[in-house]
C-alpha cells in the first residue's frame, strides 16, 4: 500500500486512491464543485487545486492518482491564491441572485465563495447570459447561473442511463442543455437537481415555497415501491414541502426515484379528514361515534366466516399485526389476503418471497436473467443497480419477455415458458451460461407470478438453482421483484388464506360474491363486482376504495405516523412520523383498537410502544433493524405433480405514475404522465 504525506502527516492508502481522496482520509478538507464519489473523474473546476513537492503549479487533487512518495500540501499560501483565482473566474458571470435563488442556503458555490473566494473582483466585462432550458415539469432552469461542472451530464450518461444532456458550444458560448429541450425520460432525473453545486438546476414543483432553515427534517422511509429508499421529508409546519434522498449505500446509495421525491404533494389532496356514511348512495360526514356504530352492527349480524379483510399497497407492520390479531381474535375469522389479483405465492420457507440476492449484491452478479420483469418501471433504484452492474462488470443480462426500453443493453431469448423448459433441461445455451457463473442472478417479476404458469415457472426455476448450488450459503440467486411497499411484511405476517388445492381461496370467495362484510386496510387496487357487500374502507385518500365503502374511517399517511416496512429484500426498517394527520384522521392501530374495544373483546394494546414491542417479539426476522436475517438453505420442491404449462409470458406494463392513491393524488405526478403522454403520441411535449 502505497504511503504519502499529506500536510507533514504520513498516510498509507489503498492503491488507486486519487489525492483528492488521500487527502480526505489525511483529515484535509478539500473543497471541490465537479468532482461527485459516484461520478466520473471530470476535471473541470480545479477549486481542488493543492501544492505538490517537486511541482511547478498546483495539481488537480481530483484527477490526480495518489502515488508512493508523495508530499501533498492543502494550506499553503499558493494554494489559497490558486483557489481565490479559480473562484473569481467562476463567478465572473454568475449572477447575482443569491436572495431569491432556491438554491440560497444550502448551496456550494455559496458556501465555498465565502470560505476560499475574494470579496472583489477585477472583471469589468458584462456577464454573459444564458436563456432557461426545458427540461420536463421537475427540474427549473436558470442556466445563467451554471459553471459547466458537468455533473448533470454524467449522472445522466452513467447512472440513469440516457444520453439526454450534453454540452454544446465552446469558450464562453459553452452551454449545458437537454439535446431536443425536452423533458428527461429517465424515472431518476430529479437527481441532478441534488447533484447541482449551484442554482441553476432547482425543483420546479418546489420553486419559492420554503427556506431550508425553516424546515423541519425527518429521516424516515419510501413507501412508494418496495426497495424502501432512505429519505428525508422536509415539513413546514405539518405541510410536507419536499422529499430528498438520504445516503445508504445497502440500498439507494444516495438516489431516490422521480416518485419517491415528487408524489407528496399528493399528501394534500383529496384527503379523508371526517368519517363518512353512504346513506341513499350518497356518501354524507358523519362522526366516529355514529361510523364505529354503524360497522359494530354490521360485524354483528355477520358470519365470521363472510367477513374478509384486505391490506393496501403502503400499509405499515404494526397495522398489519393488529388487523391480523383483530380479525383472528375479535371476529374470530381467517379471510385475510394482501393480494389484489391472483398472484401466485409460495410461503414455505421465505427466501420464496425475497429478492435474496440483495440490492447491494446485484454489483457482484456475474449474469443477470430476468423474467418476466421491467425493473426500470417496477423498482427504479434497483434497476440502476443493474446497470451499475453492467457497466462496471461488463456482465451479459438476457430477458425472456419484452420489457421495453431499459438503460443497459439486453437480449431477448424468449416469450413463453418453453424457454424456461429448456433451461432447466439444459438445451438452451443460456442455460450453460448460468451454470458456469460464479454468482448468476436470476430475477422473477411479478407479471410471471400472475400467469397461469406461474407454479411451474417458481418451482422449476428454483429446482434449477437448487441442483446446481447457485442457492448457497454464500449466494442466491434466486430473486422475486416483489413491487409494493407492504407486501414483503404482509407474507412474513402470514395475512394469507391459502391451501394445497386453492392459491387463491379468499380472492375467489370474493370474486364469488361470498362476503357479506368486506374490510379494506388501504386496499384501493382490488377489483371486483360488488353486490350487497357491506364495505369499510380505511385509509388516508379518497380514491378506488373510498369509492365505493359504505364507511369511510379516515387514517394516516406514511409521513404521518411511526411504522416499520419491510423491504423486497427482507431488511425491517422504521418510518418516522413527520407531520400529523389531518382533521379527525387517526392512526391505523387506533382505529382497529377501537374497533375491538367497542366490540367488548379488547386486543390488550395499550400504547403504540405497546404495539411494537409486540410486533417485535412476535418474529425473530425483525429483532434487528435494518438488518436482513438469513434463513437456512433452501431445500428443493417435489416437482412431481406440477405439469408442464406452455404459456406467453408477457410483462404488464404499469402506470408507473399513478401506482397508488398518493400519486393519483398528486398534481406533479399527474403532470409527468401528461407530458410523457403527449410524446408517446404527438413526439412533442406542447
Amino acid at each position: 500500500m502505497p504511503k504519502l504525506i499529506v500536510n507533514d502527516k504520513e498516510i498509507e492508502i489503498e492503491e488507486g486512491l486519487t489525492v483528492l481522496q488521500a487527502c480526505e482520509q489525511a483529515g484535509a478538507e478539500i473543497p471541490r464543485f465537479c468532482y461527485h464519489e459516484k461520478l466520473s473523474i471530470a476535471g473541470n473546476c480545479r477549486m481542488c487545486l493543492v501544492e505538490m513537492e517537486k511541482s511547478a503549479k498546483p495539481i488537480a487533487s481530483c484527477a490526480t492518482t495518489a502515488t508512493e512518495g508523495m508530499n501533498i500540501k492543502t494550506n499553503t499560501l499558493k494554494v489559497e491564491k490558486a483557489r481565490k483565482n479559480v473562484m473569481e473566474l467562476l463567478l465572473a458571470n454568475h449572477p447575482l441572485d443569491c436572495p431569491v435563488c432556491d438554491q440560497g442556503g444550502e448551496c456550494d458555490l455559496q458556501d465555498q465563495s465565502m470560505f476560499y473566494g475574494l470579496d472583489l473582483s477585477r472583471f469589468t466585462e458584462k456577464k454573459r447570459s444564458v436563456k432557461k432550458k426545458y427540461m420536463g415539469p421537475l427540474i427549473k432552469t436558470e442556466m445563467t447561473r451554471c459553471i459547466h461542472c458537468t455533473r448533470c451530464i454524467r449522472f445522466a450518461t452513467e447512472v440513469a442511463g440516457i444520453d439526454e444532456i450534453g454540452a454544446i458550444g465552446r469558450g464562453e458560448d459553452m452551454q449545458i442543455t437537454t439535446y431536443l429541450e425536452k423533458a428527461m425520460e429517465s424515472e431518476l432525473s430529479a437527481n441532478v437537481i441534488d447533484l447541482c453545486p449551484v442554482g441553476a438546476l432547482t425543483s420546479k414543483p418546489y420553486a419559492f415555497e420554503a427556506r431550508p432553515w425553516e424546515l423541519k427534517n425527518t429521516e424516515t422511509i419510501d413507501v412508494m415501491d418496495a426497495v424502501g429508499s432512505n429519505i428525508r421529508v422536509d415539513t413546514y409546519g405539518w405541510e410536507v414541502k419536499r422529499i430528498l434522498p438520504k445516503i445508504n449505500e445497502d440500498i439507494n446509495e444516495e438516489w431516490i426515484s422521480d416518485k419517491t421525491r415528487y408524489a407528496c404533494d399528493g399528501l394534500l389532496k383529496q384527503r379523508l379528514d371526517k368519517p363518512y356514511i353512504r346513506e341513499n348512495g350518497k356518501l354524507i360526514k358523519s362522526n366516529w361515534t355514529d361510523a364505529v356504530q354503524l360497522v359494530i352492527n354490521k360485524i354483528k349480524n355477520t358470519k365470521p366466516s363472510q367477513i374478509a379483510g384486505f391490506i393496501g399497497d403502503l400499509v405499515d407492520l404494526e397495522s398489519m399485526y393488529i388487523f391480523k390479531k383483530f380479525f383472528n381474535k375479535s371476529l374470530n375469522s381467517t379471510n385475510l389476503e394482501f393480494r389484489n389479483e391472483k398472484r401466485y405465492l409460495n410461503p414455505d420457507e421465505r427466501i420464496n418471497y425475497l429478492f435474496n440476492s440483495t440490492i447491494n449484491g446485484i454489483e457482484e452478479a456475474d449474469l443477470i436473467l430476468l423474467i418476466g420483469t421491467n425493473p426500470r418501471q417496477e423498482a427504479a433504484i434497483l434497476n440502476a443497480r443493474i446497470r451499475k452492474s453492467y457497466v462496471k462488470n461488463k456482465i451479459k443480462i438476457y430477458s425472456i419477455g419484452d420489457p421495453g426500453e431499459l438503460t443497459y443493453p439486453y437480449e431477448i431469448i424468449g416469450h413463453d415458458t418453453s424457454v424456461i423448459k429448456d433451461i432447466i433441461e439444459g438445451s438452451h445455451h443460456v442455460s450453460l451460461k448460468i451454470k458456469n457463473s460464479e454468482k448468476p442472478l436470476i430475477i422473477i417479476g411479478e407479471s410471471i407470478l400472475n400467469s397461469d404458469a406461474a407454479e411451474y415457472i417458481f418451482k422449476s426455476i428454483k429446482n434449477f438453482l437448487t441442483k446446481n448450488d447457485k442457492i448457497n450459503p454464500n449466494w442466491n440467486s434466486f430473486n422475486i421483484l416483489t413491487q409494493r411497499a407492504s407486501n414483503v411484511g404482509a407474507m412474513d405476517l402470514g395475512l394469507y388464506k391459502i391451501t394445497k388445492k386453492d392459491n387463491y381461496e379468499v380472492l375467489n370467495k370474493l370474486n364469488n360474491n361470498e362476503f357479506k362484510l368486506i374490510y379494506l386496510l388501504g386496499a384501493d387496487e382490488l377489483k371486483f363486482n360488488k353486490k350487497d357487500e357491506f364495505i369499510i374502507y380505511q385509509g388516508s385518500h379518497g380514491d378506488k376504495g373510498a369509492s365505493i365503502a359504505d364507511v369511510i374511517l379516515p387514517s394516516a399517511a406514511y409521513t404521518e405516523k411511526d411504522g416499520y416496512y419491510v423491504n423486497l429484500e427482507g431488511r425491517i426498517q422504521k418510518a418516522f412520523k413527520a407531520s400529523y394527520p389531518p382533521g379527525e384522521s387517526k392512526e391505523d392501530w387506533e382505529i382497529i383498537n377501537n374497533i375491538s374495544q367497542f366490540l367488548n373483546k379488547r386486543l390488550d394494546i395499550i400504547n403504540k410502544f405497546d404495539l411494537e414491542t409486540k410486533l417485535i417479539k412476535s418474529n425473530n426476522l425483525y429483532s434487528k433493524e435494518s438488518y436482513i436475517t438469513k434463513e437456512k438453505n433452501s431445500s428443493e420442491i417435489n416437482q412431481s405433480k406440477i405439469p408442464f404449462i406452455n404459456s406467453k409470458l408477457e410483462i404488464k406494463q404499469i402506470d408507473y405514475y399513478f401506482t397508488n392513491p398518493i400519486c393519483r393524488a398528486s398534481k406533479t405526478m399527474l403532470e409527468c404522465k401528461t407530458v410523457k403522454n403527449n410524446f408517446k403520441l404527438t413526439g412533442t411535449e406542447g
